[in-house]
């Protein structure tokens, strides 16, 4: 028998194949990064090269659901399309019935419930995206979750999904410090993205949330970070050398 071929059927091991198969989907997407600081939520994601003909501004990966939440995927781009309108369409919800707004928490829990269902009903496939879902709090708190194809979530510091989210995931395990400044985690998150994206500035997009509001930085606020970093880079590297750094 072929367990590949119908979503509701375990395998013997255990495991639902179209579920693995919609998590492959999300190891192939651009790369996604936040990091939460003491006092920002950063979220850096990388853009694919708009054609020619293009216009960029309808390539996007950061996507925001109320005032104080935004979400960034990996995967299909389609799929992140329709789970983004449902959530939106939920966090005015709340606003109406509870004339309060959603917490990150909340928002992440509905996302994460509907993608569960998709795994558990035939005649429907899974959600091939990944998720980081992040925002402050109505206690001015900073939060980052992240969902899975499978419907389950995680709170995070800080966390990497799409290609290469191993590599760029331990690279944050040795660098991250829990009480990062704004500066700092902008700067981690940039560095991270080098880890995968090879094109520099024009290929990283950053945005940066504080209880006050948000902001993206310019590409040449971007490069401006990278040339830091590069210079961070060689000077440690002629220390371990053992010359000095030419003036």
């Amino acid at each position: 028998m072929s367990y590949d071929r119908a979503l509701t059927i375990f395998s013997p091991d255990g495991h639902l194949f179209q579920v693995k198969y919609a998590q492959e989907a999300v190891s192939k997407g651009t790369c996604a990064v936040s990091i939460c600081g003491k006092d920002a939520v950063i979220l850096g994601v990388e853009k694919k090269a708009a054609l020619k003909l293009q216009d960029s501004r309808t390539m996007r990966k950061i996507h925001q659901l109320d005032e104080h939440i935004f979400i960034a995927s990996a995967g299909l781009v389609a799929d992140a399309r329709v789970l983004v309108d449902m959530a939106r369409v939920e966090c005015q919800n709340h606003r109406l019935n509870i004339e309060d707004p959603p917490t990150v928490e909340f928002i992440t829990h509905y996302i994460a419930s509907i993608q569960q269902k998709y795994t558990q009903s035939g005649g429907r496939r899974p959600f091939g995206i990944s998720t980081l879902i992040v925002g402050f709090d109505p206690d001015n708190t900073p939060k980052l979750f992240q969902t899975d194809p499978s419907g389950v979530y995680y709170e995070w510091k800080a966390n990497s999904i799409g290609r290469n989210s191993k590599t760029v995931r331990e690279f944050l395990e040795k660098h991250y410090t829990q009480d990062m400044g704004e500066d700092d985690a902008v700067k981690l998150a940039v560095k991270s993205l080098l880890e995968v994206v090879q094109t520099g500035a024009k290929n990283i997009e950053i945005l940066v949330i504080t209880k006050d509001g948000n902001r993206t930085p310019t590409v040449a606020e971007v490069e401006e970070i990278i040339k830091t970093i590069e210079a961070e880079k060689a000077e440690e590297a002629e220390k371990k050398t053992g010359r000095q750094p030419t003036s």
